[in-house]
């Protein structure tokens, strides 16, 4: 009878995995076989042996059916609950089943840096031709725990993912390679020091160039909090995973215009979660991930040993693919390689790979990483690139980045070398000269002054004054915002702090430049204001404008909406890049605006902002992302928006290696998947006062972790004091700040210096 009991317990837990996976909506009669399992279990001792054991197995077939069913219906939502499952394995089943042995760095269990991230230093042994080698790897991923609270459900905090990018870079001191594991529904999002977005950021731009093999297997990927470990040279998903730009209630939400603490409708999310391509089958669809690793049916549990073996063989199947790719002679083993990938084979490659690289690998490591991320979700937009228009185009930009090679990076350095040289012998021969002629000059001297007057000389009280010179750094526009429209008086909403006077409107928005004269509050001002003042007149250029964004996922009703954005503002995209000058000094600027879907990024916005940092590396100009508003990574470009975080950062490291000056200026809100990625990453961020700048919003905050937050809490004032900012700009004293920070800032490299 125990044997029967113990079946009918594992009963049970199917029935109750497959009720949660159905959200308890009684699929299946599910809830008639639970009623039928108490009931067995209760008379049990009221039939014989033989009833009973014929009663579980007809029960066990039921439910084994259902099963099949279950997992051949699967919705994309039901993933997720898949995923969400306490039965589901997790970071330290992988630990204990993949490698040999590991140990925990940065703590355990809850006496943690955070507890949530978990980095260990790993050895896996792979068995080649019945030889055993034992390779060391770092090991880092988020922990959801199976009930452990302290875990947070896998939600790191900012110095979780701080913890993460150490451990990290203590793998490329010691050149081995970094397998990650991403089980997160998300980045916690608070922007106590340093900050969830400003980390993010710094993650993913470290990790575009580190010099080690980085391999990735994503269970839950949500959002900012996958990519700050999920850049990597070869990324699997599991089958029954989900890789998604925001939770499907999250999307519910948005969509359904739902209030604040009011039930999203069930239906609405499971449209959602179809919506957002949120699967590993569709990911491998778009190229955000390389290879999906099989799942036994409704996914895999703690106990799924043959899958763990699986992980095993995939992570090192992976690693040595990224390694043969930087080898020069590796025809032969990645010929073999392929073709065991090809079927899908779980046994151990009987090839030997090395996994340590020379400096010649890493080279080709990085390179090929670039070329990986700058060509991500390219089938997101349409419209050609500028330079993709014909071979004639082509040519004259090879001709363009030839003429700036010579100029700046062969002539200018060869000058510099020979201004150095010359600056050097001069200072050697005037010392020299000096010891000589010195004493010759003192005597002469003497003989000189001897019998001379002194006078005192006077100044012409006749003297004209010169004329007044006009400041080119003063504001440069004439442009008059529509607001200044209307005859009546507003309100500071400072007034009851600092007695702020009612000002008239044409007077706010017209000669006041939108700024309250008593407390210097800056009310908002329309992007077309700082294209009129902040540049030199009739330099602006536009470059790329047939870059169109479109609706990739074929999000319902989204189109519409683009096509409103598209008429409203005549631009194609939500991201204008141009050609500019301050006060002569040329400029390569990217600028996102509100006026075009709030700012949201998404694929066209992503490949218009790498084009600009590849002109600005090439033209050897400085580049400026003026962020008038944004809020976030487009929802409904799914995954495909999310990769313009790994993307854009993997520009802008290449920009920044190359020597360039890349500076962030923000207004109004800016917030999410831009801020804690390509924006984030600039050493030189500014933002303009009253601005707001964050990881999330009030009310993500409040919902995701139950704190009111402080009216303050994202401002600008306090970005500065974090240090996710390096200063705070009057809107009026744009230009003129920008023009002293070109002159300030950057390296020798660029085109002025």
């Amino acid at each position: 009878m125990t044997e029967q009991l113990k079946k009918l317990h594992k009963i049970e837990e199917r029935i109750n995995y497959l009720l949660q996976v159905k959200d308890f909506n009684n699929w299946g009669n599910l809830e008639e076989f639970k009623a039928g399992c108490e009931s067995i279990k209760n008379s049990i001792y009221d039939f014989t042996a033989e009833e009973t054991a014929s009663e579980i197995t007809k029960l066990d077939e039921s439910i084994s059916f259902l099963e099949e069913r279950a997992e051949e219906q699967l919705t994309p939502m039901e993933r997720v609950r898949i995923v969400r499952a306490t039965q589901r394995f997790s970071l330290k089943d992988i630990l204990e089943n993949v490698y040999e042995d590991y140990t925990e760095l940065g703590g355990e269990e809850d006496a943690n840096i955070d507890p949530a991230m978990v980095c260990a230093k790993a050895t896996i042994v792979r068995r080649i031709k019945d030889k055993p080698y034992t390779s060391s790897v770092m090991v880092i991923g988020q922990e959801k725990g199976h009930g452990e609270e302290y875990r947070n459900g896998g939600s790191c905090k900012p110095e979780g993912n701080e913890k993460a990018l150490r451990y990290m870079k203590v793998a490329e001191t010691e050149g081995i390679p970094i397998h990650f594991y991403i089980f997160t529904p998300g980045s916690y999002p608070v922007e106590e020091y340093p900050g969830a977005a400003q980390q993010i950021a710094r993650n993913i731009y470290a990790m575009a160039k580190l010099r080690v093999p980085m391999v990735s297997i994503i269970s839950e990927g949500g959002s900012g909090g996958a990519e700050a470990i999920g850049l990597s040279d070869y990324r699997m998903m599991a089958s029954h995973g989900y890789y998604s730009v925001i939770s499907p209630e999250g999307a519910a939400a948005i969509e359904g215009r739902v209030g604040e603490g009011k039930k999203v409708p069930r239906e609405l999310i499971e449209v959602c979660a179809d919506r957002l391509r949120l699967t590993a089958k569709d990911n491998l669809e778009h190229g955000t991930i390389d290879r999906i690793i099989q799942e036994p049916p409704l996914g895999a549990h703690r106990d799924d040993f043959a899958f763990f073996a699986k992980v095993r063989s995939e992570m090192i199947r992976a690693t040595d693919q990224v390694v043969l790719s930087t080898k020069s002679f590796s025809a032969l083993r990645s010929y073999e390689l392929m073709r065991k990938k090809s079927k899908s084979e779980s046994e151990e490659l009987q090839i030997q790979v090395p996994w340590d690289l020379s400096r010649d690998e890493i080279r080709r490591l990085l390179k090929l990483r670039s070329k990986k991320y700058l060509s991500l979700a390219r089938n997101g937009f349409t419209g050609r690139i500028d330079s993709a228009e014909g071979s004639g185009k082509q040519l004259a930009i090879k001709a363009e980045k030839l003429y700036y090679t010579l100029r700046y990076d062969i002539l200018k350095s060869h000058q510099r070398q020979v201004r150095k040289v010359i600056t050097d012998v001069s200072g050697e021969s005037s010392v020299m000269f000096k010891k000589i002629i010195d004493p010759v000059h003192s005597v002469l001297n003497t003989i000189s002054n001897k019998g001379k007057k002194i006078g005192k000389r006077q100044l012409s009280s006749q003297s004209s004054s010169p004329a007044p010179r006009v400041d080119p750094l003063e504001l440069t526009g004439t442009y008059t915002s529509p607001l200044a429209n209307q005859d009546r008086t507003i309100s500071c909403p400072n007034a009851d702090k600092h007695g702020c006077k009612d000002m008239w409107i044409p007077d706010l928005f017209g000669e006041f430049a939108g700024v309250c004269e008593t407390c210097g509050h800056h009310f908002p001002m329309e992007h077309q204001w700082y294209l009129e003042n902040v540049f030199d007149k009739g330099s602006i250029k536009k470059f790329n404008t047939n870059i169109t964004s479109g609706n990739p996922l074929n999000y319902k009703g989204f189109m519409d909406r683009l096509n409103a954005a598209k008429k409203k503002t005549g631009e194609k995209a939500g991201n204008m890049t141009f050609f500019a000058e301050v006060d002569g000094i040329k400029i390569v600027v990217c600028m996102l605006y509100s006026d075009f879907r709030s700012g949201t990024f998404g694929s066209a916005e992503g490949e218009k902002f790498a084009q600009a940092c590849a002109i600005a590396q090439r033209k050897k100009r400085p580049l400026l992302a003026y962020v008038h508003t944004t809020g976030g990574i487009r929802i409904q470009e799914g995954t495909l928006g999310v990769a313009q975080m790994p993307k854009c950062t993997m520009a802008v490291r290449e920009y920044i290696d190359a020597g360039g000056l890349y500076m962030v200026v923000y207004d109004n809100n800016s917030y999410a998947g831009p801020v804690a990625s390509f924006l984030g990453c600039s050493p030189y961020q500014f933002a303009i006062r009253s601005s707001r700048v964050g990881f999330a919003g009030p009310r993500v905050i409040r919902e995701t972790t139950g704190i009111d937050i402080p009216p303050d809490y994202h401002s600008a004032r306090n970005a500065l004091r974090r240090g996710h900012i390096q200063g705070i700009w009057d809107r009026r004293e744009f230009r003129r700040n920008l023009h002293k920070s070109l002159l300030t800032m950057g390296s020798s490299s660029l085109y002025y210096r």
